[in-house]
């Protein structure tokens, strides 16, 4: 999987969002990251880094050749542990918040990914 996750080492204040940074640049990467299920989208980020369920962070997204980060809040809605069965990517999964800008990531997701959103191949979440 061509992506890159990073997060906020220095992050002190555990009431604050946390922020990571996410650049997938390849298709077959977005599909498998993507999680159209929720109902304002939503994406997994491969991380060792331990979340709660709800937590809130602050996702930094940038897509395919495209320069412009995308700025969203969004909750962790999913997690998968280290100690997944069946060879799993420990990460969690993000649901965008309600608002402009979870829809526009939405939006260019599923634009980016147009008719395979419909495919049956597996996910990293699904």
């Amino acid at each position: 999987m061509d992506t890159a996750a990073r997060t906020d080492p220095t992050r002190q204040d555990p009431n604050r969002p946390g922020v990571l940074s996410l650049h997938i640049k390849e298709r077959s990467a977005l599909y498998a990251a993507y999680m159209p299920f929720l109902k304002n989208g939503g994406i997994f980020i491969p991380t060792t880094r331990e979340y709660t369920l709800g937590e809130e962070v602050f996702l930094l997204l940038t897509l395919m050749d495209d320069t412009q980060k995308i700025a969203v809040q969004a909750r962790v809605v999913w997690i998968t542990p280290g100690s997944a069965n069946n060879s799993r990517v420990q990460g969690i999964g993000v649901e965008f918040a309600a608002g402009e800008a979870g829809k526009q990531a939405r939006d260019k997701i599923e634009v980016l990914l147009g008719g395979v959103l419909n495919s049956t191949r597996p996910t990293h979440t699904m």
